[in-house]
């Protein structure tokens, strides 16, 4: 019998996971694909908002701006990258200028710190790629990007470290309630008993939620598409800059990655089918047609890929943080600012665990997580003395992120370790870069193979379906 299961190893779930580790008890993590990070928390913007565009007086507010406060802390205790780089809301014209000034009197309601509005001077010296007919811009100095992948991993870790169990490939079909004890079924069979539920499943949290309450919810998908380019454009903007935001969202956004491409997106569609993330010609150039009213002359011709991620809103418009069944706990409509607001999600849903239960603070609680190395950014002597310690790590495997044998190691032999070639690029970022992995990835999936004792050909990409090779043909 568990204290609490969590369903969903996305970010939010891993940060729920984390906060309810530091707590005595019994907790497992259920997720349906092979990994954490593998639905929205892996396909988004990278953003740490601010908290100025959310309506004062709702979750989403509240968890954004809390959220964003403690991402700088975080992110230096659980060793995952973020930077404070600031973001600009441009207006274009004086007649738009209202819904400049709302936001900036919703940022101050939200106690977001770190605003003002400035003028097309000021955005130039700023931004010179911003278009010239710009009238003003909402600054905000204390957003910034973080990597979605570690930060999500990094949760994910120390949670495990801690005590949480992790099963992967445990998709959910069922649960229900029986002599004050929660049944959860999944796929293969299994069935946990647990004293409460954490429903953390994104794009499908209303299903589950809907399995135990008569008060209905609908997550309705909508998908983003973007454009990367590569780590030549650094500098084309030093800022994430956005247009005024609609009622669709914050529209096309340029924003620097953390690892130094650009970024350029998202669309914003309704879809029907919540796991469809093809990009589409139509969409990529309604990207390239829109950022235009952004910024001058995106450099279209270093694009390295395009992606997309679905976006799970609830049609109620905020985020759902309650209990809302005895002992079943609900985190559904998740969708941006989902990823900034995730550490105060998860902090406040194992608040509400903890008092309904009654658990006990641990005494000792390990956030000794060893970042992963990146001998790309170590010194030359930093890097000999580590070929010193273990010549692996002077073997070059991803030429594009220069990402050594013994960093793909290091990414498989850890806690929650990877178990497939994403796995791998959500880590050290091999074969994320301009090849997109068109050198390396044999080479990866030797190491994969080697590593986990299994086959050259049961190597996958991601999930269990994706492997590349069918058969041996000699």
């Amino acid at each position: 019998m568990y204290d609490a299961i969590i369903i969903g190893g996305g970010v939010t779930g891993s940060s729920v996971a984390f906060y309810l580790s530091k707590n005595e008890g019994k907790f497992l993590l259920l997720e349906k694909h092979e990994d954490v990070c593998c639905e929205t928390s892996k396909a988004n913007s990278g953003i740490c908002h601010g908290g100025y565009d959310a309506q004062p007086g709702t979750m989403k507010a509240k968890m954004n701006v809390k959220g964003n406060q403690m991402m700088e802390e975080l992110s230096k205790t659980l060793s995952f990258p973020y930077k404070k780089i600031g973001t600009l809301v441009l207006c274009h014209n004086k007649e738009n200028f209202g819904g400049l000034k709302e936001l900036y009197n919703f940022g101050i309601a939200n106690g977001v710190k770190g605003m003002k509005i400035i003028y097309k001077d000021e955005i130039l010296a700023m931004e010179p790629n911003v278009e010239e007919d710009v009238y003003a811009a909402l600054y905000c100095a204390e957003a910034g990007i973080v990597d979605p992948f570690l930060m999500n991993i990094s949760f994910a870790e120390v949670a495990n470290m801690n005590g949480v169990e992790f099963e992967f490939n445990k998709k959910v079909i069922n649960i229900s309630k029986e002599d004050n004890r929660w049944l959860v079924e999944t796929e293969d069979g299994e069935i946990y008993q647990s004293k409460t539920v954490i429903n953390c499943a994104g794009l499908y949290s209303d299903q589950l939620h809907n399995m135990v309450s008569d008060d209905k919810f609908t997550i309705k998908a909508r998908r983003g598409e973007y454009l990367l380019l590569d780590k030549e454009t650094k500098g084309f903007v030093n800022h994430v800059v956005f247009n005024l935001p609609t009622n669709k969202g914050k529209g096309i956004l340029i924003t620097p990655t953390i690892d130094d491409n650009t970024l350029v997106g998202p669309t914003s569609d309704y879809i029907d089918d919540k796991s469809d993330t093809k990009s589409t010609r139509e969409h990529l150039e309604e990207v390239i047609e829109k950022s235009n009213d952004t910024v001058k002359n995106v450099p279209v011709n270093m694009v390295i890929t395009s992606f997309s991620g679905n976006r799970a809103h609830e049609v109620g418009g905020d985020f759902i943080l309650q209990e809302s069944v005895e002992g079943f706990f609900d985190c559904v409509g998740i969708e941006s600012p989902g990823l900034t607001s995730a550490p105060a999600i998860g902090e406040y849903m194992a608040g509400l665990v903890k008092e309904k239960i009654s658990l006990l603070s641990k005494e000792n609680f390990d956030t000794n997580r060893k970042a992963l190395p990146k001998t790309s950014e170590m010194s030359l002597e930093e890097h000999e003395n580590l070929i010193k310690e273990n010549p692996k790590y002077g073997r070059i495997i991803c030429r594009c992120e220069n990402v050594t044998e013994g960093e793909i190691i290091d990414a498989i032999n850890r806690p929650l370790g990877a178990r497939s070639v994403d796995g791998i690029k959500r880590r050290v970022r091999a074969t994320a870069g301009r090849c997109q992995g068109g050198f390396c990835l044999p080479r990866v999936m030797e190491i994969l193979s080697r590593e986990l004792g299994i086959d050259f050909e049961e190597v996958t990409k991601g999930s269990k379906k994706s492997r590349y090779l069918q058969q041996r043909v000699k």
